[in-house]
């Protein structure tokens, strides 16, 4: 796991801890994982990857 990175989460969240997810910036990809656990690990994905992800949830 990448402890040095910097997870972010979307604006649209809000300040309760609800269902979120976060992103980060990591050595070749973007990282994804659960804000409620963040210790779980992440999914590392491309940069490639996550555009068809994103892709996908929007059709």
């Amino acid at each position: 796991m990448n402890d040095h990175a910097t997870w972010r989460k979307s604006s649209y969240s809000g300040t309760e801890q609800g269902d979120c997810v976060e992103l980060a910036d990591l050595v070749g990809g973007i990282g994804l994982r659960d804000s409620k656990d963040a210790r779980a690990g992440h999914l590392s994905l491309s940069r490639a990857e996550l555009a068809e992800l994103l892709r996908q949830i929007d059709s």
